[in-house]
């Protein structure tokens, strides 16, 4: 008898999640958990994690750790793995925005964007693969975007990053699904995050604009995006692999 509730189940599992002391991470936590997960939630801001982990209770651990310390992604997972557990699965969700002109975005900017989101998931993702191999089973997850989706303006970096992930994901799938881990990818919408109240900060028709272009005609909350890293990571997503899905209200129809 097919039973739900064990297809959705994350019993079992345990749960790295960067970027996870607030907004989508902090949701993606409060959603592993409910399904039965154990979370470890990673960022820079130790009180902001520890305030983190006060709310989501007892399943829930956190490290403090900034990703672009690439050189350390070996020492960071091996001391988790030694520590607390095997990881089984990793959501690279840790992210930085810049909003600004082209001629006005600096190098360092450009930079700052890549090593965050992209070297700093790469590294990481290196580092787990091969526990992952050795029992046999893994989820990756990735953070993407609407902008690695279609065209916004003034963030050419973050787009640029974003866009990565697609490559990163669809050539991982192919290389490390035959040893039973899946990668893929969640392409947030406008959600309900600190981050949106900042882009959006005194910026009416923007607002409307974005609202105007969303058939939901409304914006996401962050458990819309945890459900869904939920499903991916699931057995009822065991299937699904190689794929950036976007969870958005319809906004990459083209509305």
């Amino acid at each position: 008898m097919l039973d739900y509730r064990k297809m959705f189940s994350l019993e079992g599992e345990r749960a790295v999640i960067t970027g996870g002391g607030t907004g989508i991470g902090f949701a993606m936590a409060q959603c592993f958990i409910a399904a039965g997960a154990d979370v470890i939630i990673v960022g820079r801001d130790e009180e902001k994690l520890k305030e983190a982990c006060e709310r989501l209770g007892e399943k829930a651990l956190y490290r403090q750790f900034d990703v672009t310390y690439t050189d350390k992604a070996n020492d960071f997972i091996g001391e988790i793995r030694e520590n607390i557990g095997e990881i089984t699965i990793l959501v690279n969700n840790a992210g930085v925005h810049v909003k600004k002109p082209i001629e006005n975005i600096t190098d360092e900017d450009f930079e700052k964007i890549l090593n965050v989101h992209v070297l700093g998931a790469f590294a990481l993702t290196r580092a787990i693969i091969p526990s992952m191999k050795k029992i046999g089973k893994g989820n990756i997850l990735f953070t993407a975007s609407m902008a690695s989706i279609f065209g916004i303006p003034y963030v050419i970096s973050y787009a640029a990053a974003k866009s990565a992930y697609l490559g990163m994901v669809r050539s991982l799938a192919a290389e490390i699904s035959c040893d039973g881990i899946r990668v893929n990818a969640i392409a947030p919408g406008w959600i309900e995050t600190p981050m949106l109240h900042k882009a959006l900060d005194g910026d009416d028709g923007r607002k409307d604009k974005i609202l105007g272009r969303t058939p939901m005609g409304k914006f996401g909350e962050p458990a819309d995006i945890g459900w869904a890293a939920v499903y991916l990571c699931s057995k009822a997503g065991q299937f699904v692999n190689g794929v950036i899905l976007p969870v958005d209200g319809g906004v990459s129809i083209g509305f």
